[in-house]
């Protein structure tokens, strides 16, 4: 996998932003599905893809806060799903595959972040069922449409979280150990980016490819709504007066900046012919040397800025993604028909 997780030098870097990925893009007849597409990174990523003249589906849990955020966007269109309830997922896919519309793009962008524990219907535990399984079972249950698209790219949202676990493949759930909010967040991430590459795997054949990728720290989203102010001030994300502190440098970014590589993963003709990537900073992130690795729990190295980019050997381990992926049926039922 290190072969594959090299630097192609984009020209981009850490403080460009949507915007500017997109501003010579022509995406018009492409259609977009773009989770959590009304909040945060998600927001930004909509309006850069409508920008560029893409249609967009945005699944949204709260239709009232969608329509908001939303307004004025014209080929935007607004689907109720709710990624914890996997009735509304297989409805809002059926619902999309009846139209018989292609799906050039997939970005799943919808999260949630060290919650405290919560299960959904089936009694999994809230982070992996938001930020893996409902995308796992929407990715699935759209693939005629991505195979209908000729080329189409699933974007996932991971983290540079995915260093505080690997997928605890018997456990995932925490039915039989302790319940820790980050390493629930951390396993998540990881398995956006195991997702990623077990995916690339079944669709490059027809077109399908798929990338992963960490944003930044990025402060200015819904995603701390869990953290406390002092945590915060602990991870170096906001100084003592509760400001945000900017510094792309050291990943610390605007939400235009931080949406900018889930843009550049969905639309980038440099990526063409490529797929089971993890992305950052509008670019494939290098695989974590083993010093770096060994050092992941520092309390040193947990401040946001003080990380080396890249991404974790157990992230990007190609038997770990076919174990999670065949996971990931059992615990949905979805499999690519």
């Amino acid at each position: 996998m290190s072969v594959l997780q090299q630097s192609i030098h984009s020209g981009f870097g850490a403080a460009s932003t949507a915007a500017e990925v997109s501003k010579d893009l022509d995406l018009s007849g492409k259609f977009a599905v773009v989770t959590g597409g009304y909040a945060g990174i998600g927001l930004e990523t909509t309006r850069a893809l409508h920008a560029a003249g893409a249609k967009i589906i945005v699944p949204a849990r709260d239709i009232g806060k969608a329509g908001q955020a939303l307004a004025g966007l014209q080929g935007v269109e607004i689907r109720p799903m709710d990624l914890m309830e996997p009735a509304s997922v297989d409805a809002f896919a059926a619902n999309l595959l009846a139209s018989g519309q292609p799906v050039h793009m997939l970005v799943n962008s919808a999260g949630i972040m060290a919650c405290p524990l919560e299960r959904d219907a089936r009694g999994y535990e809230s982070q992996f069922a938001t930020n893996h399984l409902g995308h796992f079972q929407l990715a699935v249950r759209l693939w005629p449409a991505l195979r209908r698209a000729n080329g189409a790219r699933v974007v996932s949202v991971s983290s540079w979280g995915h260093r505080h676990s690997p997928v605890v493949m018997d456990d995932p759930n925490f039915e039989r150990r302790d319940y820790d909010r980050w390493s629930a967040y951390g396993q998540s991430k990881t398995a956006n980016i195991l997702f990623a590459l077990a995916l690339d795997q079944r669709g490059m054949a027809d077109g399908i490819r798929a990338f992963a990728l960490h944003p930044g720290g990025i402060v200015g989203t819904d995603l701390k709504r869990y953290l406390t102010d002092e945590e915060l001030r602990k991870a170096g994300v906001i100084d003592e007066d509760g400001n945000a502190i900017l510094d792309p440098a050291r990943n610390l970014k605007t939400v235009q900046q931080g949406a900018a590589t889930s843009v550049w993963c969905a639309t980038s003709p440099q990526l063409a012919g490529m797929g089971g990537l993890y992305c950052e900073n509008c670019d494939v992130a290098p695989l974590l040397s083993p010093e770096m690795e060994a050092r992941r729990n520092d309390e040193a190295t947990r401040r946001v800025g003080s990380f080396s980019l890249g991404v974790m050997p157990y992230a990007v381990d190609a038997e770990m993604a076919e174990r999670l992926w065949s996971l990931s049926e059992q615990l949905t039922g979805a499999r690519i028909a």
